[in-house]
């Protein structure tokens, strides 16, 4: 969420005094004010989720999803990706999620990303990417017990056991990357490895379809060959019936 700023509005609150819309996280039991996000904030979310939940291993994933790690704990990452909730289960979704990632834009409550940061990781997070919208592209990568890697936009992010492809940096930052990125997915997920891989189908295809083209136009060349032999032959057959039958006919005469 962009903008968190804390407002003494009373409490401690439990998760499920929160509801559906509010625009509240809650900290040991203190809730948090999750302010709307601006043109380049949402912006890069709606980028970075479409091209997350297009990675093949992904079966879920969610923007702004609430999750309760306990009943005085409310975090909801800019996106996540987890497993797909229990059917049927209304309301919070319980645990966190394996990956969750955050944009930081300008006006960012640092404090408060630092302690969502934590408890995320404290409750089960593998992984939580920070990616910086203001200044140089780069994505913060933070996992349990260990510190914080800083990655530039030639870099890219993994995140196995969750994600099957890597992340390009830049493509959370750039939409025309992420788009190649998220077509790159997609195929993956209808059987091809990439779109040279599509284009080499279509060729064998057509090689293949021009083969058979062309073994129809040589059994039909030898078909209407043969038929036009036989014509032919008839044809030619009639007139040496015919002659023989005159000089038959001019022999008996003593011609």
């Amino acid at each position: 969420m962009s903008n968190k700023q804390k407002i003494p509005l009373g409490g401690p609150f439990a998760a499920d005094q929160i509801s559906n819309g509010e625009r509240y996280e809650l900290s040991h039991g203190h809730r948090i004010y999750c302010a709307p996000a601006g043109e380049s904030h949402a912006r890069h979310n709606v980028t970075g989720a479409s091209l997350l939940d297009s990675d093949p291993a992904v079966e879920w994933s969610g923007v702004d999803a609430g999750f309760t790690p306990k009943p005085d704990t409310l975090c909801a990452p800019d996106v996540s990706v987890a497993p797909p909730p229990p059917p049927g289960k209304k309301g919070w979704i319980p645990g966190v999620p394996p990956l969750a990632v955050e944009y930081a834009d300008r006006g960012q409550n640092e404090t408060d990303l630092k302690i969502k940061i934590k408890e995320l990781l404290a409750a089960g997070t593998r992984y939580v990417w920070v990616v910086r919208l203001m200044g140089p592209q780069r994505v913060e990568v933070h996992t349990p017990n260990a510190p914080m890697r800083l990655l530039s936009a030639t870099d890219t992010l993994e995140a196995p056991g969750i994600l099957r492809n890597r992340v390009p940096v830049h493509a959370l930052f750039d939409r025309e990357e992420a788009h190649r990125v998220t077509l790159r997915n997609l195929l993956q997920r209808e059987g091809y490895e990439d779109l040279e891989a599509v284009r080499q189908e279509g060729l064998q295809e057509g090689e293949a379809r021009g083969r058979e083209d062309l073994e129809a136009v040589r059994r039909e060349a030898l078909q209407e060959g043969e038929a036009r032999g036989k014509a032919k032959g008839k044809i030619e057959g009639g007139l040496v019936a015919q002659a023989d039958a005159l000089l038959g006919i001019l022999a008996a005469r003593g011609i």
